[in-house]
This record gives C-alpha cells, sequence and structure tokens, in this order.
C-alpha cells in the first residue's frame, strides 16, 4: 500500500469534493452550496444573506481565492474569477485549529490567530500560530474527519462557533510552520513514525 493512500491524494486542494464528502458523511460543516451555471448563480443571494465567504473551488491553497462578500457588486467581481461558485456561510470567529493527523493519530494541533481586520487566519496571510491546548472537541472532530474521509496525511481546520465544532476544509499540502513554533523537526518524526510502523 501506499502513502499517503489514494484516498488522500484524490482529495487535493478540491474543495467540491471535500463538501460533498462531508455531506454524504453527515460531518458538521459551515453551510454550503455549489452554483453551477448562470440561472443558478443568479439565485445565490436567495440562499445566503450578506456577508458570506466564497471560494475558488480548486487548486487555491494558503488562504489564497477566499473572499468575503459584503454585496452584490463583490459577488459580481467574485463571479468573474471562476465557476463554478462555491459559496459558504459566514462564521464569525477569529481564529481557528489545525488538526495534522498521519497515519491514525494526531502528531500536531494548534490555532491560527487571524490578523486584525482580516477573516482569514492564514498564516501566508499574517495569521499567527497559538500553542494554548486545543479543546478535546476539536481533536476529536479532526479524528472522525479523517477516519470516515479516508485520509492518512491531512490538516484539517476545524472552528468553533456558538459551542460547536464544525470541519472548515481538509489541506494535503498543509505548511509546516506550526511545526516549527512548537520545535517538532517534521522530517525526523515522519522517519520515526515509519521506523516504529504507524505509517
Amino acid at each position: 500500500s501506499t502513502f499517503p493512500g489514494y484516498h488522500t491524494y484524490s482529495f487535493v486542494q478540491d474543495k467540491i469534493k471535500q463538501t460533498a464528502l462531508f455531506d454524504l458523511l453527515d460531518l458538521p460543516h459551515p453551510r454550503t452550496r455549489v452554483f453551477y451555471g448562470n440561472r443558478q448563480k443568479k439565485s445565490i443571494i436567495d440562499h445566503f444573506n450578506f456577508p458570506f465567504i466564497a471560494k475558488i473551488p480548486r487548486g487555491s491553497a494558503l488562504g489564497s481565492g477566499v473572499y468575503l462578500i459584503h454585496n452584490e457588486k463583490e459577488l459580481r467581481n467574485y463571479l468573474e474569477l471562476t465557476s463554478p461558485a462555491y459559496i459558504q456561510e459566514y462564521l464569525p470567529i477569529d481564529r481557528d485549529i489545525r488538526v495534522v493527523v498521519i497515519g491514525h493519530r494526531i502528531v500536531h494541533a494548534y490555532w491560527r490567530i487571524a490578523p486584525p481586520d482580516e477573516f482569514r487566519s492564514n498564516v501566508a496571510v499574517g495569521g499567527r500560530i497559538s500553542l494554548n491546548a486545543v479543546p478535546e472537541g476539536a481533536r476529536d472532530l479532526a479524528l472522525q474527519v479523517a477516519h470516515s474521509c479516508r485520509w492518512d496525511d491531512v490538516g484539517i481546520d476545524i472552528c468553533e462557533h456558538n459551542g460547536r465544532f464544525y470541519v472548515l476544509e481538509a489541506n494535503m499540502k498543509y505548511g509546516r510552520e506550526g511545526f516549527r513554533a512548537a520545535g517538532i523537526d517534521y522530517y525526523a518524526m515522519m522517519e520515526r513514525m515509519i521506523d516504529e510502523g504507524h505509517i
């Protein structure tokens, strides 16, 4: 068998496939809809109130291709960038949690805190890493997502909103900044996991 497994590779940077899987497996995630064609796109504002999140559904990473849409002009600008339209409810949060699952275990979990006046918490857009304890509920959800989706090398982004945890997305090409911040040598850790038969 290969590592990472086929299931992990087949969902790389494809938010549409990920969302379909979250729906299928009944995993808690922000309400999301994909709109194809002009007729469907005209109905976006019937389904979502401003502000909402709009994403480039395939190939974007590091916080690029994610927009907070406040009005119809911003929506029109977004629709010129991509098709189909990937629209998600906006949860007003100022931080999220990155949980890295390799094999069947959590190897690292940390907070990503958004900079002031920025809705994204990605380190690439100025997000700050915090090594404060991550709630058990977020760790449990990450393991449930990785296990249910059969992903064996993944950074899972989770947020807490109104006392509930939601999975935001999965990153198969996750950054190493959180490992560096914690003083974890990523490659030495991977070698050790291989030696011990965990992957």
